[in-house]
């Protein structure tokens, strides 16, 4: 068995570059380490085929693209977050996670049920069977101002002054003791006067032995001589600031383990399953990507709802921007049974806008129209301008909206038939505030029994090839 590095706790991410080609230009020494492993090295293609393919798809589509990949390391299997975006004429990659893939893990593993903690804590710490501290999460010096690395290797009580419960007990005594789960054990952190509410889960080595804790500590507003002022809202969201940043910390990690654990289940990758099972692992991926859908609808929410929100606008080609969302949606048009008849390749349009939020609106747009589409029906993307603005319409041959309806499916939240599956109620509404944002707007046509037609419409860009018209001419 080959052994990986230690993660330092402070520094959890691996940052690699590639050139346009898909070749390393450079990259810190874990990522480096696995590649070369895998056979690759510097100035030479990036061997980890699940890490490459993503550096590919984030270089051709010219945007920031997220996910979860599995990369073989001899005899493991790592599970690895990948983020790769466009840098510099290539690719900037940032590969986080780094868990070896155990074979089956049991339903009351304490690695489950650390990602439960993570969405209930506002930081992360974990102890040795001596409770001795051997991970903290970056943030928690940050916010309490410690140095994590002094911390490390002393005990448990070095950081927190612990607190008796309403009956005279430490919760976490009782714990050890019965080396078991535990929650409300009331801390102070120490040297700050900061309270925090301590929960965790036992963790056991392979003789079963007591191994130590995976915790999370939530901070007590309110309470200690330094309690931190109310964070204050985004205006008009009723969010806090941070609310962003915690909801994906909090949720995007898990849920990606989630989805990509049940499609494994569900490809029966490890073997033949009943095929329930199968059915069940395919029912919970696609639960997790609504959910993980969900997220990023909030946090794009909180995003545009904040008074300093704004976007850097440039030329984009609105016909290029179309055939990519139409790509990006083909697998699931193929499923669907639904034909994407999108523009051209000789079609041009240009328009002012930012690319990846026009891609992201036109990739609402299209979804929901293969949502509604029945089996066998089209798809089209077209292109027009008119009155100093270039348009995408996105027409599909669904059921129609009623005219009442088509102001209402552009607030928060409104969906027109709840009782429909998928969809948040936001989609329409952040697609909205971001063609406006972008100088442009979002309109629909449609009527019951008759498809709808949705106009995403930018500031049009005048050809300079072209000649201004004459002087006096209409």
């Amino acid at each position: 068995m080959i052994a990986i590095p230690s993660l330092d706790p402070v520094v959890p991410l691996a940052v690699a570059r590639l050139d346009a080609s898909g070749r390393l230009i450079d990259a810190e020494p874990r990522l480096r380490a696995l590649n070369d492993r895998a056979g690759g090295e510097i100035g030479a293609p990036l061997a980890l085929p699940g890490v490459a393919a993503v550096a590919q798809l984030a270089y051709r589509l010219g945007i920031a693209i997220s996910r979860s990949v599995v990369a073989a390391d001899g005899e493991e299997e790592i599970d690895l977050w990948v983020r790769a975006g466009p840098d510099r004429g290539g690719v900037r990659l940032e590969v986080s996670g780094w868990r070896v893939r155990p074979a089956w893990r049991p339903a009351g593993d304490p690695a489950r049920e650390g990602d439960f903690l993570s969405a209930a804590g506002d930081w992360l710490w974990e102890t040795d069977g001596a409770l001795r501290l051997t991970f903290l999460s970056p943030e928690a010096g940050q916010r309490h101002g410690f140095d994590i690395r002094e911390m490390l290797g002393q005990p448990l009580t070095r950081l927190f002054a612990l607190a008796q419960d309403d009956a005279g007990q430490l919760p976490i005594l009782s714990a050890v003791s019965a080396q078991a789960r535990f929650d409300g054990q009331r801390a102070e952190v120490r040297g700050t006067g900061r309270m925090v509410r301590l929960a965790a889960t036992p963790r056991h080595d392979p003789l079963g032995r007591f191994a130590g804790f995976i915790g999370a500590a939530r901070v007590l507003d309110g309470e200690g001589v330094d309690s931190p002022r109310p964070v204050s809202p985004v205006a008009g969201s009723g969010f806090p600031r941070a609310f962003g940043k915690r909801l994906e910390r909090a949720l995007r990690g898990p849920l990606a383990r989630i989805i990509a654990n049940a499609d494994a289940i569900g490809a029966q990758g490890e073997g033949p399953i009943r095929g329930d099972y199968a059915g069940y692992a395919d029912d919970i991926a696609s639960a997790g990507r609504h959910l993980l859908a969900l997220v990023e609808d909030l946090v794009d929410l909180q995003a545009i709802e904040r008074d300093d929100f704004a976007m850097t606008r440039s030329t984009i080609d609105l016909a290029d921007v179309a055939r990519r969302a139409a790509g990006l949606l083909a697998v699931r048009a193929g499923e669907a049974g639904v034909r994407i008849d999108r523009p051209g390749p000789d079609a041009v349009l240009r328009v002012r806008g930012e690319f990846r939020r026009a891609l992201q609106v036109l990739v609402n747009l299209i979804g929901n129209a293969l949502r509604y589409s029945p089996r066998g029906a089209a798809v089209w993307i077209r292109l027009e301008s008119e009155g100093g603005m270039g348009c995408v319409i996105v027409a599909d041959q669904g059921k129609g909206i009623a005219l009442d309806d088509q102001a209402r499916i552009f607030e928060k939240f409104a969906r027109v038939d709840p009782a429909e599956p998928g969809g948040s109620g936001l989609g329409l509404y952040i697609a909205r505030r971001l063609a406006r944002a972008m100088g442009g707007d979002l309109i629909v046509d449609s009527a019951p029994g008759m498809g709808a037609r949705f106009v995403l419409m930018l500031p049009l860009v005048e050809d300079p090839e072209r000649p201004p018209p004459p002087a006096g001419a209409p």
